[in-house]
């Protein structure tokens, strides 16, 4: 009988520990991990929003919801990019659940049942319904399908109606938010005296002679930057240099090129797919099944690629073109003759010629100003050059003027695309195009045309075989493995002419991409992880059509800026500060004219006269736009002379040969509206910064993903 109760009190103890067994198995993943209690690291919580704990496992499960939303909504499983994309969207919504809501509740703000409804099927409709219900041929919001929706919404999945409560939650955050942004931009106020200021600075006109000598006259070279100056600036200036948390990396690639071999298996893919797609009854879902990117059936001539456009001309109807390579893609076509479209393509250019202000007379000056430019052009002057020079559309001036091409669906405002559209043939459009962006000279260079070309198109992308990767991954393991330290991968590297080092400087802890390296996450984890030191050499990471091997060679903590962080921007910075006292000493007690000045300090002075420009948007020739230059300038009286002063990039003496004060006007509404709309379009950005300042928001994300 006690032999029989010890065997029981014994069974008892096996049973509890095959239990405790099976727990840790079970577990052992969450309990033994990098980021669990026992893994040396108890702290769950993925980050703290206006004090508040935000648990791994709460965000987990937000994250789990809006991703089988998104997954119910697109019918497909969601991918890494939009699982990031998710992952950020889940955190930004805790940001607004805490830290937002804190502050409608101060204010009472909320959004009552019927004004959800006013907002889904009532008088006030979102325009995320809109857009939503909008009818898919013409764009326009029918309010029955919304309601039939509603009405059948208990008899659809759950997951499209769990999809549709979390659209109403999203509508009545969008609301709240608007409400709050609204009452800071109601807010808004410019007072008289500022709207003045504004007239006087963009009115106000100066003519100058100044003498610059800009820093880099004196070569870099000759003037040394020491270490303990570099100290010392940084501390004077603590406020402008916020530490932050980054990794720097050096890093060899081994890419996984696809090889000779696998080219000649494509290409014969390919021409087994031409005559497949030659007799395929449903031409266009054979082209779709087989091709690597999907490309539309009716292409405008605008869409085509140049080599595509060049061909299209000559290929005759039901036959099949190609292959065509482009990079690493060969394309075969199917030609099934055109069609029209129900809108018009066509490719312009343009020079924009934007008024200084919303006055009267600086609209005047503008228009005369782009007549002059009209005639230039039409007594033959070049187009293109003309753009570079004068359009104030950066984007455009810098392709002579080449907008490329655009429909007449809206996309250009309605005066500009009533001129293009207007045109038959290509040239200029003779007479000036006034928008509310200013006025423009226009020059069709491609005819509208509403003609689609049917092609069904089949591409496939050159890719490496399981072979060639298998060689890249064995070089650069056999590399990985052959080095321990930071001098190790130096005299490794060296060894091999083959391989190229390249740097990647203060990546953050957030960061996904490395260089123009795509989903190299592991890699930045593997920096910032707490047992990665400096010089320690990594494992072998892969990425996009490639293998990394990377060195550890520098760190930055955000509590802890130091000159090393900062070493390029703090030895410019100072390296100017001195070159400005070599001038500044040369030039100080000079006495005569400029001219005589710039002669007696010798090779880098310039001597150089501004004339009409404004206080708000004065440009000098050789030094560019320098505030501390033209707020000394607009401060001294006709005929005098500053002193020797330091401005952004170079140091000055600066006379004022004439000025022109604006003149005195009755209503400066225009110039209070303008401050006040360029207040109103930065409210929302600034109340975002500043709500999330005061939240003092702790993101630990990265720690976990």
């Amino acid at each position: 009988m006690a032999l029989i109760n010890k065997i029981r009190e014994k069974s008892g103890i096996a049973v509890t520990v095959i239990a405790i067994s099976l727990i840790l198995f079970i577990v052992g993943g969450d309990l033994l991990g990098p980021n669990s209690m026992f893994g040396g690291n108890n702290n769950q919580t993925v980050g703290e929003i206006a004090g508040k704990e935000i648990d791994i496992k709460d965000f987990q499960s937000r994250l789990d919801v809006m991703r089988q939303n998104y997954e119910a909504q697109t019918g497909r499983s969601a991918g890494e990019q939009e699982i990031v994309a998710l992952r950020e969207q889940a955190w930004n919504q805790l940001v607004i659940d805490i830290a937002y809501k804190e502050e409608y509740e101060k204010l009472g703000l909320q959004v009552t049942d019927d004004e959800l409804v006013d907002m889904v099927q009532g008088n006030h409709i979102s325009p995320a319904i809109q857009q939503a219900f909008g009818n898919p041929t013409t764009g326009a919001f029918d309010k029955s399908a919304v309601v039939n929706y509603l009405k059948n919404l208990k008899t659809l999945p759950l997951p499209q109606q769990q999809s549709w409560a979390a659209f109403e939650t999203s509508l009545r955050e969008d609301r709240l938010r608007q409400k709050y942004e609204n009452i800071l931009r109601q807010s808004t106020y410019v007072t008289k005296a500022e709207s003045e200021k504004e007239y006087v600075a963009q009115n106000t006109k100066a003519s100058l002679r100044y003498l610059y000598v800009p820093f880099y006259s004196i070569a870099d070279t000759t003037v040394k930057v020491t270490d303990s100056q570099l100290e010392a600036y940084l501390n004077k200036h603590r406020d402008e240099y916020k530490g932050a948390d980054t990794r720097t990396i050096q890093y060899v690639s081994f890419s996984v090129v696809p090889a000779k071999d696998d080219s000649i298996a494509l290409y014969n893919e390919i021409k087994t797919l031409a005559r497949g797609l030659a007799s395929a009854p449903n031409d266009s879902a054979y082209a779709r099944m087989n091709s690597d990117i999907p490309l539309p059936m009716d292409m405008s001539y605008a869409n085509m690629s140049d080599q595509l456009k060049e061909a299209v001309t000559t290929f005759v109807p039901g036959g099949v073109y190609g292959p065509y390579r482009e990079g690493d893609t060969y394309f075969i076509y199917k030609y099934n003759g055109t069609k029209k479209d129900s809108l018009y393509t066509a490719r312009a250019s343009h020079i924009l010629i934007r008024p200084e202000n919303p006055s009267d007379s600086a609209k005047a000056a503008a228009r005369q100003r782009a007549e002059g430019i009209l005639n230039q052009i039409r007594g033959g002057a070049s187009f293109e050059a003309l753009a570079a020079t004068n359009s104030a559309d950066p984007g455009s001036a810098q392709r002579g003027g080449d907008l490329g091409y655009f429909q007449n669906n809206g996309g250009m405002v309605k005066p500009f695309e009533d001129a293009v559209f207007s045109m038959n043939g290509t040239g200029l459009v003779n007479r000036l195009v006034e928008s509310q962006f200013g006025f423009h000279l226009i020059k069709v260079t491609d005819a509208k045309t509403n003609t689609l070309y049917r092609v069904a198109t089949i591409a496939k992308t050159i890719a490496p075989s399981q072979a060639t990767r298998d060689d890249a991954y064995r070089k650069a393991d056999e590399f990985a493995n052959s080095v321990k330290t930071k001098a190790q991968f130096d005299e490794a590297v060296k060894k091999d002419n083959a391989l190229v080092v390249s740097t990647a400087n203060r990546i953050p802890e957030t960061a996904t991409n490395i260089n123009a390296i795509q989903n190299a996450r592991e890699v930045v984890r593997w920096a910032f992880n707490d047992k990665t030191d400096l010089n320690d050499v990594s494992q072998v990471f892969e990425t996009d059509e490639q293998y990394i091997v990377a060195v550890l060679t520098g760190k930055t903590d955000k509590d802890k800026a130091k000159v090393d962080d900062f070493r390029d921007e703090l030895t410019a910075k100072v390296r100017s500060q001195l070159k400005a006292e070599q001038i500044t000493a040369k030039l100080k007690g000079a006495s005569g004219d400029l001219e005589a000045i710039a002669k007696k300090y010798g090779a880098g002075a310039l001597v150089e006269t501004a004339e009409d420009i404004s206080l708000a948007t004065g440009f000098l020739s050789s030094a560019g736009f320098d505030p501390i230059a033209l707020g000394k300038a607009f401060g001294l009286k006709q005929g005098q002379k500053t002193g020797v002063f330091t401005g952004e990039n170079g140091v000055f003496i600066v006379e004022l040969t004439g000025r022109t004060d604006a003149p005195q006007i009755a209503d400066y509404t225009p110039y209070k509206t303008q401050l006040v709309q360029a207040l109103e379009s930065r409210t929302s950005f600034l109340l975002n910064e500043a709500i999330r300042d005061d939240a003092k928001i702790e993101d630990r994300r990265a720690k976990f993903f």
